[in-house]
């Protein structure tokens, strides 16, 4: 009897995409429709934030699909601060409860940068470099630089779907 091998090397290749880093100091709405009119594209607010820590910790998402071109847009917040009371056993008349703010990163090996623009499609060098180079003609942005995703180490933060 003949044995019959499949080779699957090709089926399952993951995903490319770029990553752009962007220092700002802007709010997350503003942002978006920066990106939108110096970029071209259609940012907008997903109904769900990306809920990490059993909900504890949401970063705002935006995400356009552009159909013509297969490509999908995602902008995601790095930074989520919560805020949280702690209760202290005083022995005073006074406060006995203390806020205590945690920061949380997606990325905690970026943990400078505000903001990552994901672009999943397979671009030329020259494209990446032109979406890039129009991120920094935004008056706001303080600095953008791409990000190789082959380095990171916390990537399945970035599965988004």
């Amino acid at each position: 009897m003949a044995v019959h091998k499949l080779v699957l090397d090709d089926a399952f290749d993951e995903v490319l995409y770029t990553l752009i880093a962007i220092h700002c100091t802007l709010e997350d709405y503003r942002l978006a429709y920066l990106l939108n009119k110096n970029l071209g594209i259609a940012l907008a607010r997903k109904e769900s934030d990306l809920d990490y820590n059993e909900g504890n910790v949401s970063h705002s998402i935006y995400d356009w699909e552009d159909e013509k071109q297969l490509i999908t847009w995602s902008l995601v917040s790095n930074i989520c601060k919560t805020e949280t009371i702690q209760k202290i056993d005083y022995k005073s008349l006074f406060d006995t409860q203390e806020k205590i703010t945690k920061t949380y990163y997606l990325l905690p090996e970026y943990k400078t940068v505000n903001y990552f623009l994901k672009i999943e499609s397979e671009f030329s060098f020259s494209k990446e470099k032109h979406i890039l180079n129009d991120v920094l003609k935004i008056p706001q942005i303080v600095t953008a630089y791409s990000i190789d995703s082959s380095q990171l180490k916390s990537k399945e933060n970035l599965i988004f779907s």
